[in-house]
């Protein structure tokens, strides 16, 4: 299993756990990739810990949403609705995503045959597929459970499993395992 760890900067401050605390969790359990999600510090906040995570981790950061700060990071992960407020056409997008961010890692969130067919034709390195399963820290409604496994397997991308994931999960055709909460 390929640990895709989250950092919800959110969790963490309502858990008390420090940046470096979490650097420490995900180091123990030889996460492969670090998503940082932020909806509600400032920017330079945001800006802060990106660099701070940087600085202290020897595998790839990349931020949830916020182009605006790609350039302090190794990439970025979005959702479709944010492919559509870039353009409707999102083959336009994630080529005007790409002319920001050149060859940094670039995820999207599927969620069902159609996204990844869609994705298939897009200029990404991995999607973020789910949910697999229900999850506490997010309101999901649409539980793929068993079809998951089918449906990364027409994925032309790496497949990150998202939304419920454990620790000792064994997903087939999954590249990732992404864990936030659980992680904690």
């Amino acid at each position: 299993m390929r640990l895709y760890a989250i950092c919800d900067y959110e969790t963490l401050t309502k858990r008390d756990i420090s940046l470096s605390k979490f650097i420490d969790i995900i180091t123990l359990h030889q996460a492969k990739i670090l998503q940082y999600r932020d909806k509600t510090s400032p920017i330079d906040i945001q800006k802060q810990n990106l660099i701070f995570l940087k600085q202290n981790l020897d595998i790839p950061v990349i931020i949830n949403d916020n182009l605006e700060l790609a350039e302090f990071c190794d990439g970025v992960h979005l959702g479709q609705e944010d492919l559509d407020k870039i353009n409707k056409n999102h083959d336009l997008a994630i080529k005007l995503i790409r002319k920001k961010i050149g060859s940094k890692i670039l995820g999207l969130s599927t969620h069902n045959e159609i996204e990844i067919l869609e994705a298939n034709k897009l200029n990404l390195d991995y999607i973020g597929l789910g949910a697999y399963r229900g999850t506490s820290t997010k309101d999901v409604t649409n539980i793929l459970g068993d079809k998951l496994p089918y449906l990364a397997k027409i994925s032309k991308h790496k497949v990150a499993a998202i939304g419920g994931i454990k620790l000792d999960d064994n997903i087939s055709n999954v590249y990732y395992h992404v864990i936030g909460s659980g992680l904690l």
